[in-house]
This record gives structure tokens, C-alpha cells and sequence, in this order.
């Protein structure tokens, strides 16, 4: 009875785990299931590729990729995993996977005359035997080179010129930082096919089915090496001249803003103080305010936080050229009086100071010590005569 029962229970176990494989979402059900048990993809059709950087990795020039199981995710949601693989590997895959497409396509293809450096070739260089091989570039992440080697299976890197990247030039590109399906359809005629062709087209993908094959296992210091983080956080020449630009303009309207300060009328100055203090701050604050915001924007520069540098470095000077701009709005304002003919008559600030100037040299109020006029020194003596 008791072993009934246990045959029973674990029956029961097994049927609810099928049940719950083919009512996972997203079509990841039993079929998913018998795949991961054999590591093996018959069918490439819902499966994507991102290829994310070259890095030199165990002394090897190597390119680190991603797999995802829904290609209509572009690649957005967890992978599967993440891998790595020489870089001859890859781009032959890669280039393999283009023929593919133009033949699929109707076109012609022609691989790339660096191509023919995927093996490792030898080749004289300035009158010196070397060898060549495609690997990683020493300037671009993303790029690829024909490095230079010492030796016939190109595992110790040389220089020449101490540079250890060749002249020679690579006529194609990778697609790193794009997700790619491994399945690519084209428009067919229905005359043009045969009954297999979706069957052969899901399950022949030289890229992905290649790299699946050769996958090496990526770990925590290969996937910190293929980040694609660290690729944004160092400042190109482009970056670091818009980056001086922006910040010289910014310094030269500081030291406008300080000029105009300077020769701010007081009933300005009474107003904008009124207005400060209504916020609840003082001029100190406002001045601790934007030290603090330049410290900042410093600090993020030097981190490499380019996003965040630029929004902040583009509010500053836009707060600084609205502030500019409003000093100069008010310092063109003059005050207007209505004379006694109905006319405006205009009056400056220092056509003010001159009138007080002329009060105080005017004749004494009601109120001052009167003095008696001094006789001259002749009226004095005729008098005496």
C-alpha cells in the first residue's frame, strides 16, 4: 500500500512538472526544456546574438557575446549567457553568416581581402619575417586589427615600430553593441522555394549555431572586461573639446555676470535681495549652491559619467545665460517720470546723484545757523578813513 502510494505521489510530481514546462510564457515550454537538457539548438529561429566588445583576455585576443532566447526581446531581458571566442573563430562565423544572407538575398558575395589573415600567415615586414593573424585593436574596442606575432601559431605578440597593430588594413566591420537574429528571413517567391526551405533556413545558422558550438565560458573579469559601460566612460578628443568649449563659455559669463553686478543701481540690488530672502535663502546659499554644483560636475567628469556630466554642465550654463540675460534686460530699463507737460521724461541713476550732488551745494533749510556777510578788506579801510 505504501508503495502504491509513493508511486502514486511521484506520478503526481512528474505530470505537474511537465504541466508547468508548457505553460511557461513566451513559447519557453517542454521544447525549451529537452534543449537545455542537451545543449544542443535545433531550431535558431526565436534565438539572438550581441556581439559585445574585443578584449585580450588569458593572453588571447578574444570577443565576448551573448545569447538570448527571444530575438523579438532585441536582446533587452536576461541572456542565456555570456561567452567568449578567438577572434578568428568569430569572424569566420560572422562572415559565413553573410554569405548566407547575400546568397539567401540573391547576391554575389565576396569575403574581404583581410580575410585571408584569419590564419595565421607569415609575412615580411620591413624586411623581417613575422607573423600576421586578425585580432583585437590596441585604439578601438570595437575594432578589429592585423596584429603582428614572433612565432607560427601567433601566440606571442611583437612590435615593429613599437606598435604591435600592422598597416594592414581590415576591410570589414563587426556589429558589436547591436543585437542580431540568428535567423534572417528575406521576401521569397513561392516559385523560388521548396517545401524544406523554412525547415533548413531555421535550423542553418552559421553565426549562432558557431559560436554556440565554440563557446567558452565568460567569467566575472571577462564579463567586466566586455561591459559595455566602460566603453562611454572615457572622453574622446571630440568629447574633451565640446567639454572645454561648454565650460569656457560658461567662465565667460560668470565674469559677465559679475561685471554687471557691479554696477547694479541699490533699488536693484534692494529688489533682488527682497526676492532672494521671500525664497527663504540667502546670497551665501546661492553661492554655496553653485560651488557645490561645480564640484560636482567635476567629480562625474573625472569618473567618467558622461551623461550625467553633460545635463549638468548644460543647466549651469543655462542658468547662467538666463540670469546674464536679465541683468542686462534691467540695466537697459531707465526710469520714467511724467513731466509737468504730460510727457515722459527719463531719468538715470546718476542724473539722480547729480541732483543730490546740486541739493547739497544749494542754500541752507529754515533750520541752519544764519551767518552775517563778511566785508571785503577796501570797504573796511574807507570806512576807517
Amino acid at each position: 500500500m505504501m508503495r502504491s502510494l509513493t508511486i502514486t505521489s511521484t506520478t503526481t510530481r512528474t505530470f505537474l512538472s511537465l504541466l508547468s514546462l508548457l505553460c511557461q510564457p513566451g513559447g519557453r515550454g517542454i521544447a525549451s526544456y529537452y534543449v537545455r537538457a542537451d545543449d544542443d539548438i535545433e531550431l535558431w529561429t526565436n534565438y539572438a546574438i550581441y556581439p559585445k566588445k574585443c578584449v585580450h583576455y588569458n593572453d588571447n585576443d578574444m570577443i565576448v557575446y551573448a545569447m538570448y532566447e527571444q530575438a523579438s526581446n532585441h536582446c533587452v531581458d536576461s541572456p542565456m549567457g555570456t561567452y567568449v571566442s578567438s577572434v578568428p573563430t568569430f569572424v569566420n562565423a560572422y562572415l559565413e553568416q553573410a554569405a548566407d544572407n547575400a546568397a539567401d538575398a540573391g547576391e554575389e558575395y565576396e569575403y574581404p581581402a583581410s580575410s585571408v589573415y584569419l590564419d595565421c600567415t607569415l609575412r615580411q615586414i620591413g624586411g623581417v619575417d613575422y607573423y600576421v593573424q586578425v585580432g583585437c585593436s590596441d585604439y578601438d574596442p570595437t575594432g578589429l586589427a592585423v596584429n603582428i606575432y614572433s612565432d607560427a601559431l601567433c601566440t606571442e605578440h611583437s612590435q615593429v615600430d613599437g606598435y604591435d597593430d600592422s598597416n594592414i588594413a581590415v576591410d570589414f566591420t563587426i556589429s558589436f553593441g547591436k543585437c542580431m537574429p540568428c535567423v534572417v528571413w528575406f521576401d521569397k517567391n513561392a516559385d523560388d522555394i521548396d517545401d524544406m526551405y523554412y525547415v533548413n533556413k531555421q535550423k542553418n545558422a552559421p553565426l549562432c549555431s558557431a559560436m554556440w558550438e565554440y563557446k567558452q565560458t565568460c567569467n566575472d573579469k571577462c564579463q567586466k572586461l566586455g561591459n559595455l559601460a566602460s566603453m562611454d566612460g572615457g572622453w574622446n578628443e571630440a568629447d574633451k573639446v565640446l567639454l572645454t568649449v561648454l565650460s569656457l563659455f560658461g567662465f565667460g559669463m560668470l565674469l559677465a555676470i559679475i561685471k554687471k553686478r557691479q554696477k547694479m543701481s541699490n533699488k536693484d540690488n534692494l529688489l533682488e535681495q527682497a526676492a532672494i530672502t521671500a525664497a527663504g535663502l540667502q546670497q551665501s546659499h546661492i553661492l554655496g549652491i553653485f560651488a557645490l554644483l561645480i564640484l560636482i560636475i567635476t567629480i562625474f567628469g573625472l569618473l567618467g559619467l558622461k551623461k550625467i556630466t553633460w545635463a549638468l554642465l548644460l543647466i549651469l550654463n543655462i542658468t547662467l545665460f538666463s540670469y546674464l540675460m536679465k541683468l542686462t534686460l534691467d540695466g537697459s530699463v531707465k526710469e520714467s517720470i511724467i513731466g509737468p507737460d504730460g510727457k515722459i521724461v527719463e531719468v538715470d541713476d546718476s542724473d539722480d546723484e547729480d541732483d543730490a550732488d546740486h541739493d547739497s551745494d544749494g542754500p541752507k533749510g529754515a533750520d541752519s545757523e544764519y551767518e552775517s556777510p563778511k566785508c571785503s578788506p577796501i570797504f573796511e579801510d574807507k570806512a576807517i578813513v
